[in-house]
């Protein structure tokens, strides 16, 4: 008996299950609808879609003492953007032009404007290059919320009051002096006596000085001296002053060559000055920056690299936007590879003989800047 009611249960199962199917086909004949699947006994919890969150955009304003184009100052933005590379970056740039107008008011019409962009734009991040920002924009923000980190900075950071401020860091400029002497030694085996001439740009007085105290404490320089050590102003200054070195000078060492005016008032170019030294000056030059032979005319330097000091300041500011940490915790430091570059018109016009050594180890120009 059990067996039957068993099988007439199922049976009556069966039948129910099928009226079932059949109903939920005619819904789906009739009305296009797809009635809802019987659920699982123990269903499975649907996935979890997180929302997909864009990087975050950063927000950099990069204040340039000087220009573009330039070869130093486009060298040091796109080695600050080369350590930025995959961020999310915003940039703005706002060009002082101190190289080419000097004068105090256009500086000081430049930090104005310069401020009231950070006023307005609020970045995450100040990129200042070079000394000019540092002296007429960068100074106005010690200790503000703002990071500043700066790259090519000849001044001491305790000049502009860095030291122990929590939001300023950075790169700074030093001049590689024993090789560059050293180089210049291998083309002009007999120097002894050096001259140092600038402009009146204040930052090239610390150089001269971390020139004369090198030497004073070198062993390798203990028979270099510094015979003259001159700031100029104008273009006939220049001339008097290069001409006097001739008989009491083995080398002339050019720093700041970009402040010197002309007889209507403007700044001369390098080329404009480099051109008459070297068609007038017996004495080789030497400097511890590329252009200065490359446009400068200059026999050679074991330059600073531009894309250096602005890589290691995108370094920095990769690990103060990104890892969060204070400016205050991040040494300021300087670069430390150096590039040697040699002229060889220079050389020709000096009665030089490069050896082959040398000018395999170094950059070479083949032609003045001005022949370009």
């Amino acid at each position: 008996m059990q067996s039957n009611r068993e099988t007439v249960g199922k049976l009556i199962l069966t039948a129910v299950l099928l009226a079932i199917v059949a109903a939920a086909f005619l819904v789906v004949q009739r009305y296009g609808v797809t009635p809802a699947p019987i659920a699982a006994a123990h269903p499975k919890p649907a996935p979890t879609t997180r929302p997909v969150t864009a990087p975050r955009a950063f927000k950099v304003l990069h204040i340039m003492s000087y220009h573009t184009p330039w070869e130093w100052t486009e060298n040091q933005f796109s080695g600050f953007k080369d350590a930025l590379h995959g961020l999310n970056v915003e940039y703005k740039v706002y060009e002082m032009d101190a190289k080419r107008q000097s004068s105090k008011e256009h500086l000081q019409q430049a930090s104005d404007e310069a401020r009231q962009l950070i006023e307005e734009w609020k970045p995450d991040l100040v990129y200042t290059s070079d000394d000019a920002a540092q002296q007429y924009v960068a100074i106005h923000y010690k200790n503000s919320s703002i990071p500043f980190v700066f790259s090519a900075v000849n001044a001491s950071p305790e000049d502009y009051g860095y030291v122990g401020t929590k939001n300023m860091t950075g790169v700074l400029e030093r001049e590689h002096i024993v090789q560059t002497i050293r180089l210049l030694r291998q083309l002009v085996p007999n120097v002894r006596r050096i001259a140092i001439i600038s402009d009146p740009a204040p930052m090239w007085r610390p150089v001269a000085q971390r020139i004369n105290q090198r030497i004073k404490e070198g062993e390798e320089l203990a028979d270099i001296s510094v015979v003259a050590d001159d700031v100029v102003e104008t273009f006939e200054d220049w001339q008097r002053t290069i001409m006097s070195y001739q008989d009491k000078a083995d080398a002339i060492a050019i720093l700041g060559a970009f402040n010197i005016r002309g007889p209507d008032g403007k700044n001369l170019t390098y080329e404009e000055l480099g051109r008459w030294t070297a068609e007038n000056s017996n004495v080789p030059e030497f400097s511890f920056w590329a252009d200065r032979v490359s446009k400068g005319g200059g026999l050679c330097a074991v330059a600073v690299s531009g894309f250096a000091q602005g890589q290691e300041a995108g370094k920095i500011a990769r690990a103060i936007l990104v890892n969060g940490k204070s400016p205050s915790s991040i040494p300021m430091t300087a670069t430390l590879k150096g590039e040697p570059v040699i002229s060889l018109p220079r050389a020709q016009r000096l009665g030089l003989s490069p050896s082959s050594d040398v000018l395999l180890s170094a950059k070479v120009f083949a032609k003045y800047g001005w022949e370009e």
